[in-house]
């Protein structure tokens, strides 16, 4: 019995850590997606995404339903596409 409500709890948990298309569009931030055959990426427009899949639909998601334009395949990856750091390290 503990296990269920451990596997519960962490089901619950993960859906309310989910970033969904809506979130990035009131942000302003894109979708970064990557193939994951062929390693084309490309960044997509969050609020477009939201209004063909809808505000609450995961990032995390919406690789399963693309196609990479370069090669075809259906193994996309997707993510938000926060703010760059800018220069990190240094190296030389």
């Amino acid at each position: 019995m503990v296990g269920l409500k451990r596997d519960m709890q962490t089901q619950a948990e993960r859906r309310l850590q989910t970033t969904t298309l809506g979130d990035l569009a009131r942000r302003g931030l894109g979708v970064f997606c990557w193939c994951n055959s062929c390693a084309h990426h490309a960044s997509l427009a969050a609020i477009t995404l939201a209004a063909q899949f809808g505000p609450h639909f995961p990032v995390q998601e919406v690789g399963g339903r693309l196609r990479c334009s370069g090669c075809g395949a259906r193994d996309v990856a997707s993510r938000p596409e926060w703010a760059p750091l800018g220069q990190v390290a240094r190296h030389g």
